[in-house]
């Protein structure tokens, strides 16, 4: 069996839909027959911005709380590069954080 991964990252409403186009475009979100498959659930993400750093929410050299989105999807192994740098792209953040798991099928 080839194998698959989860991919999970956290972004802006205002960036919801384009991260997630743009993942979609590059291979993930298949189950099956069914295309653009994700799961979205809102929450708080927080970050001190060291010296130096440019946040696209809130401001550097402060504790910052923002809402945001948890975005999880399914990438087959063979399209795990080319969708993850199509996320980087998309992404506002200058450290976007993402997660990628390992899908053990059984």
């Amino acid at each position: 069996m080839a194998a698959s991964y989860k991919l999970v990252w956290f972004v802006p409403a205002s960036h919801l839909e384009s991260t997630r186009d743009a993942v979609f475009v590059a291979g993930a979100g298949w189950i099956g027959d069914y295309s653009r498959c994700s799961w979205t659930t809102l929450g708080e993400g927080t970050f001190f911005g060291g010296e130096g750093t440019r946040p696209a929410l809130g401001e550097a050299g402060r504790d910052e709380t923002v809402t945001e989105y948890r975005v999880e999807t399914v990438v087959p192994g063979e399209k795990l590069e080319a969708v993850v740098a199509a996320l980087l792209r998309a992404h506002p953040y200058e450290e976007p954080a993402y997660d990628v798991y390992e899908r053990v099928e059984t």
